[in-house]
């Protein structure tokens, strides 16, 4: 098979639907939408959500909990991630974003001791977990909280 032998599905491509074109065509006059009411005008119809007066569903599921909008949103990373730099390298937020190990909004970046460094880096984050400062001075790096 090649390509210029594809094509669709029997019943796949069916032609638009042409309104208003004349008694003939069935859809005229009217256009399919009946006579007079709310849906046969122009902007007509209901909002969404709209039950016809009835208790919409989204007001008769009851509300759980809250959002929290003083929440942070720090980007995690394990030590692991860090083999990706040379060593004396000093991995900073720009150096972070430029490798793609963080992405989108952030309020801080976390390192955590996940996994393990054979080199020796400056890492400058905004936070960090006991055993990713241990690992880290261990190999002869260094750790700045900024």
């Amino acid at each position: 098979m090649q390509l210029n032998q594809l094509s669709p599905a029997k019943g796949a491509k069916r032609k638009r639907k042409r309104l208003g074109r004349g008694v003939g065509s069935g859809l005229g006059k009217t256009s399919g939408r009946g006579h007079k009411g709310s849906n046969s005008r122009s902007g007509g119809g209901v909002r969404p959500g709209f039950e016809g007066g009835q208790m919409p569903l989204q007001r008769r599921l009851p509300k759980r909990g809250f959002t929290n909008i003083f929440k942070k949103r720090i980007a995690l990373i394990n030590i692991s991630d860090l083999s990706r730099f040379e060593a004396g390298t000093v991995v900073d937020e720009i150096a972070l974003v430029r490798s793609g190990l963080v992405k989108g909004r952030r309020d801080g970046i976390k390192l955590l001791g996940n996994g393990d460094i054979d080199r020796s880096l400056t890492v400058r984050v905004n936070a960090v977990s006991q055993t990713a400062r241990e690992k880290i001075e261990n190999n002869g790096g260094t750790i700045e909280v900024v």
